[in-house]
């Protein structure tokens, strides 16, 4: 069998009294770490089952923090109105107040009637006309100016009919307030006058 040289390989320390390979000692706490690393991994994978059967398969768990309660609906507030204006003669002159009459009926007159009526009652009215529509059913009382709903409130009262509507200036431009008579407007009807016999 050949030999080798020796070299400084083959020359052992004296001090060396191990053979073959050698682990260094287990540390402490080991199996602790191992047991958390368990118990967070089967509480992540619990918390992640519960959310998804509340918020996924929509399954109340009875959990307070997974189901906080509704919250309220707030209440709407009601929005003031104005009382009507029931004496025409109280309204500040300054407030330029001004009343067209328009008759959407196919009444012959109904605008004239009105007006007058309203005139003689001391409303500012301003004019009487004839609607581009002939065939509307309500009667309304339109105005463009909030603060005119008490005159408009008062107008409807005082014809004992129809209803108050809020629009853009731009819809009647001629007059701030704007009564357009529908076919729900009872038609007046003439006072007959008596006439006495002389006697003979």
């Amino acid at each position: 069998m050949a030999s080798h040289p020796k070299d400084m390989f083959d020359q052992l320390p004296a001090d060396l009294e191990r053979v073959g390979a050698h682990r260094a000692p287990r540390g402490r706490g080991g199996a602790w770490l191992t047991l958390l690393s368990v118990l967070v991994a089967t509480a992540l994978v619990t918390a992640g089952g519960i959310l998804a059967l509340n918020y996924v398969f929509h399954i109340d768990l009875g959990v307070p923090f997974l189901n906080p309660p509704p919250t309220p609906t707030p209440t709407p507030t009601p929005t003031p109105t104005m009382d009507p204006i029931l004496d025409p003669t109280t309204i500040d002159k300054n407030r330029h107040i001004k009343i067209d009459v328009l008759n959407a009926t196919p009444i012959v007159g109904l605008e004239q009637t009105v007006g007058k009526q309203l005139a003689a009652a001391h409303w500012p009215i301003q004019g009487q006309n004839i609607a581009a529509e002939r065939d509307l059913d309500e009667t309304v009382v339109y105005f463009s100016n909030p603060l005119d709903e008490d005159v408009a409130r008062g107008l409807a009262v005082a014809m004992g009919i129809g209803d108050i509507r809020l629009v853009p200036e731009s819809v009647y431009p001629g007059a701030p307030i704007t009564i357009v008579l529908g076919a729900d407007f009872p038609v007046p009807t003439p006072t007959a006058t008596s006439t006495s016999t002389p006697a003979p």
